[in-house]
């Protein structure tokens, strides 16, 4: 089964989101928890979770992916802002209780010059304090671009944080395409060899999601700007060879180009088209 999706707007509703994924031929989808820009989330409504979770389960959907808001960063150096992530993830793993099987998604953060050691020892902390043994969500780490002070740009530093998270059986890694490639690893020449190193250090059985997003900049940059698919510097024939990747393909893909719903359908598609049925 291909699972692939993109981002939709929360604000509809649960049960929206779901028939709007279906309307452009999604089997799964991603979505932000709350304001990406701010700190506020809509009152939770179970019966839509509920109804939502039927429609996916009719529809052989993939796992749903929630994404925490950019405003949370688990390292920053100021003390409040580490606090209001602490706030946002705790409350975020709560509400994701009512879509159980779900991922949940955060940029790990940016250290703001303390060092990535520190900001690595700050991450840990908030997951030892926010994970709970109970709990239906896997946590993913997203691979980082590497731009400015980001923790994540290297696989060692994601390896890092999961040796030093007890409950780390509930952490996984969200690979995005945009991010490796500008971070350096060359997933267009080599993704073979990509594969390779990222289950040396972290263990494919550690990957559970793809953002699969081309690249308006070229390789190793370190910046972080998503380009629609096949139009960037990673290209068309580069996504193939992922997605149809025996290590790859059995995980959500999910697209966050710049796009909008029709723009999304059509990517979706293009997909669909490139992806080779066993």
């Amino acid at each position: 089964m291909f699972y692939i999706g993109c981002h939709l707007s929360a604000s509809a509703g649960f049960l929206a989101m779901g028939q709007t994924a279906l309307s452009i031929n999604a089997n799964t989808f991603q979505f932000f928890t709350r304001n990406p820009r701010g700190g506020s989330a809509k009152a939770m409504d179970p019966a839509d979770a509920a109804a939502l979770m039927t429609l996916c389960r009719e529809n052989d959907f993939g796992p749903l992916l929630a994404h925490a808001p950019y405003t949370l960063n688990a390292c920053s150096k100021d003390a409040s802002i580490r606090d209001f992530a602490y706030r946002t993830f705790t409350d975020d793993l709560a509400r994701l209780e009512y879509l159980p099987g779900s991922l949940y998604n955060f940029h790990p953060g940016s250290h703001v010059g303390q060092g990535t050691e520190v900001g690595i020892a700050q991450i840990t902390d908030i997951l030892n304090r926010v994970l709970f043994p109970e709990q239906k969500t896997t946590v993913l780490l997203e691979t980082m671009a590497g731009k400015g002070s980001e923790v994540g740009g290297q696989f060692t530093e994601l390896r890092q944080i999961i040796d030093g998270v007890t409950l780390s059986d509930k952490l996984g890694v969200c690979l995005d395409t945009c991010h490796v490639h500008d971070a350096g690893y060359d997933i267009v020449n080599d993704l073979d060899g990509v594969l390779a190193e990222f289950d040396r250090i972290i263990g494919l059985d550690r990957l559970r999601a793809i953002h699969i997003n081309d690249s308006k900049n070229p390789f190793e940059s370190h910046k972080d700007r998503h380009e629609k698919i096949g139009e960037g510097s990673i290209g068309l024939s580069a996504m193939t060879r992922l997605i149809n990747h025996p290590a790859l393909r059995h995980l959500p893909f999910y697209l966050e180009t710049p796009n909008d719903e029709a723009g999304y359908a059509a990517e979706i598609k293009l997909l669909r088209s490139v992806y080779h049925d066993c």
